[in-house]
């Protein structure tokens, strides 16, 4: 499984962790940046996050900025994306397990290395339970994406 993996400059120490430490586990991992930790603004890097998840130049995405809380709303407004915050390992393994989550979004600044190390195995070794209430939970919220798009494109 490829991962793909970015951050903006409060992100950068734990990104560069997590990128150490996921081949360790088996995962190929494509690293978009930032490559320091000067200033950068963290929806450039949750943009390049979420178009690999999206074009499937990855399998699944994780993303770091300070909270969390900013990539988090950058990367869900690209379509196809499920960025899910999680500072608990419940969140992230029952985020995929129900929600098809596919971008795991950390808070640098809220979270210590061990816990993200936890929450990165979590969010990786879960799978989507395909039970008829979370696809078709997941389809509403497809619907809701799919009218929104089309809100977006002049189209509603």
């Amino acid at each position: 499984m490829r991962i793909v993996i970015g951050s903006d400059h409060a992100g950068f120490d734990l990104k560069q962790s997590l990128a150490a430490f996921l081949p360790g586990l088996g995962y190929d991992v494509l690293d978009v940046g930032t490559r320091s930790t000067a200033p950068v603004d963290y929806p450039d890097f949750a943009e390049a996050v979420a178009h690999a998840v999206k074009d499937g130049s990855a399998d699944r995405g994780i993303l770091i900025c300070g909270s969390g809380v900013g990539a988090s709303v950058a990367a869900n407004k690209i379509p196809g994306i499920r960025a899910g915050i999680c500072h608990d390992t419940y969140s992230a393994h029952q985020g995929v397990e129900h929600d098809n989550m596919n971008v795991l979004v950390l808070g640098a600044r809220v979270i210590g290395v061990e816990l993200a190390h936890d929450l990165v195995k979590a969010f990786l070794g879960a799978n989507f339970t395909n039970e008829e209430r979370h696809r078709r939970r997941l389809a509403k919220v497809l619907a809701i994406e799919a009218k929104a798009c089309g809100q977006a494109a002049g189209n509603g």
